[in-house]
């Protein structure tokens, strides 16, 4: 006998359908988790000083390496990068975890699977950095309601460069930065 589960549609009302049933794993699945928008990401970016990216990776065809590039190269924070597997990024030393930086960090941007994103978060809340930002793609919304709940600002599936990069009148169609500024329309 399958067991009833009270449920709240998007429009506010309310209805019972059976826990098990295909409407419920709908339901559950689908995201009901905002985070902050867009006037709050920009007071994150701009109070911010130091930005961790755990999961960062020394390969040039990864996103994290991508955006630590232009983080470092485009922006006044402090970056560390956190990843066990790797000694230098981009020149600058790697620490193993959130607990061995020397500073408390601002941001932690994450580039790690959807179902990491819990221990990182304890990790975050155990060193009180103040804000996890999840990178573009990375969904966990259970993990970001804890996150919540433990006191943290919580970004999530939007990636750090690409806010930065909007809030800042840096961003090109493709998401880079083409240095040209001009108002004459470009030939096709």
């Amino acid at each position: 006998m399958s067991t009833t589960e009270t449920v709240t549609l998007a429009n506010g009302l309310t209805c019972g359908i059976p826990s098990d049933s295909p409407l419920a794993k709908l339901l559950k699945s689908q995201r009901t988790w905002v985070g902050p928008g867009a006037k709050d990401r920009l007071g994150i970016l701009r109070a911010a000083k130091s930005i961790a990216i755990v999961g960062a990776s020394p390969k040039p065809e990864r996103a994290s390496y991508f955006v630590g590039t232009y983080l470092l190269q485009s922006t006044d924070y402090t970056v560390y990068f956190v990843n066990p597997n790797a000694d230098e990024i981009l020149g600058q030393p790697v620490y193993r975890s959130l607990a061995d930086l020397p500073e408390v960090p601002d941001i932690v941007d994450v580039f790690r699977k959807a179902s990491d994103i819990p221990s990182v978060i304890d990790e975050v809340v155990a060193i009180g950095a103040k804000t996890i930002w999840v990178q573009l793609g990375i969904w966990n919304q259970e993990a970001a309601i804890s996150g919540e709940q433990q006191g943290l600002t919580v970004v999530m599936d939007r990636c750090i460069k690409v806010e930065h990069a909007r809030f800042h009148g840096g961003l090109h169609l493709m998401g880079f930065d083409t240095g040209h500024i001009s108002s004459r329309k470009l030939a096709r």
